[in-house]
């Protein structure tokens, strides 16, 4: 049986994503994994992951747009922008901050906006992550970052959350589409001042990324080899089949001629080569009149 193909984790809140890794090494006996789309520390949900030569596809999962739920506090900042850090900023008035009034500046954080990530985040200077140097105690800029929010809605309201090291005056529960390199926490922070005060987040869980699901994933301790999914339930490039003898010529890294016109191609032209079992066996280019291997995915000749 393969061990390459991907894995849907449900991570929980406290654990690394490359600790949430740890069973796939156990159940599938190798060390060759990797995760896309890495989440925060406090934060939990959908996590991709892939083993064996199905890591390569991993780019592919990390550009693809996210959603995540979060909660919102309004009413002091911390460090880290998350509810149980060392308060930095602390509004001393009781606002009067109505889901309406929220509501009404969620409109300027949806498109395409600049933002500017937290301090303690996994952005590298000069090689370095901030949050590191932030541990140091060093002082840092971060540069804007263009991210892109296709939908930011408010799901409920007044809920309270044990631990929070800042007194709050409202809290508010909200659903996010975004791209890549989108911070949540950032995104509340910048909500809260938006708003004439101050935020931060708690609650941070990604429900989906791509066309993938979290009601599709697995704790890390009920992982089993059942749940390795094949490339193409994750990722949705044309397939095409091959006989064997036109697998071999892939496999060997050359080009086949191919007549016949693929439907759902992209503009980077990617399609999946499988067998004629289905079973994929690399990434290739698509392009008329013939198809040209990127990367072989499947398991070596014995």
């Amino acid at each position: 049986m393969s061990n390459s193909g991907f894995v849907l984790l449900d991570k929980i809140a406290g654990e690394t994503s490359f600790k949430a890794l740890f069973p796939l090494k156990r159940v599938f006996s190798t060390k060759r994994v990797g995760h896309a789309g890495t989440l925060d520390l406090r934060a939990s949900g959908l996590i991709i992951a892939a083993t064996g030569r199905c890591t390569r596809l991993l780019p592919f999962i990390e550009a693809k747009d996210k959603c995540y739920s979060f909660r919102l506090h309004l009413g002091y900042e911390t460090d880290t922008l998350e509810w149980d850090g060392e308060v930095v900023e602390q509004d001393e008035r009781t606002l009067a901050i109505s889901r309406e009034k929220l509501e009404a500046v969620l409109p300027q954080f949806t498109g395409d906006i600049e933002q500017v990530p937290p301090k303690y985040c996994a952005v590298k200077i000069n090689g370095v992550r901030a949050s590191d140097l932030m541990e140091r105690g060093r002082n840092i800029e971060l540069k804007p970052r263009k991210i892109h929010i296709g939908e930011l809605k408010v799901i409920g309201e007044g809920e309270v959350t044990e631990g929070c090291s800042g007194k709050e005056f409202a809290t508010f529960d909200l659903i996010c589409e975004c791209s890549k390199g989108t911070y949540i926490r950032a995104l509340g922070r910048d909500i809260g001042r938006a708003l004439g005060t101050y935020a931060c987040v708690s609650q941070i869980r990604r429900h989906r990324i791509g066309n993938v699901t979290l009601d599709k994933a697995v704790r890390g301790e009920n992982l089993t080899r059942e749940n390795l999914l094949p490339v193409d339930a994750v990722l949705d490039f044309p397939v095409v089949r091959l006989t064997d003898e036109q697998v071999a010529v892939i496999r060997q890294g050359n080009w086949l001629p191919w007549k016949e016109k693929v439907e759902g191609v992209g503009p980077d032209g990617h399609v999946f080569a499988a067998n004629m079992q289905g079973e994929v066996l690399s990434l290739c280019f698509y392009e008329p009149g013939r198809i040209k291997p990127k990367f072989y995915l499947g398991e070596d000749e014995k």
